[in-house]
């Protein structure tokens, strides 16, 4: 999935790539309509949830 960035917001990417959900919801991001969506980008997401950023973003670009 290209021009998906870490620092874009969980809702950019919502909106930009829908097809990034499954890949989301599956690392463990199930908040994904909370407001926090919103404001936090991914790599704050991912922090969050003890996520690698690399790996998440890995996953993202496979999808």
């Amino acid at each position: 999935m290209t021009g998906i960035t870490k620092e874009m917001t969980i809702g950019e990417i919502l909106v930009k790539a829908p097809d990034c959900i499954p890949v989301l919801m599956n690392a463990g991001m199930h908040c994904l309509g909370c407001p926090a969506s919103q404001m936090e980008s991914l790599e704050e997401a991912a922090a969050v949830h003890g996520i690698d950023i690399n790996e998440l973003m890995a996953a993202i670009e496979q999808a």
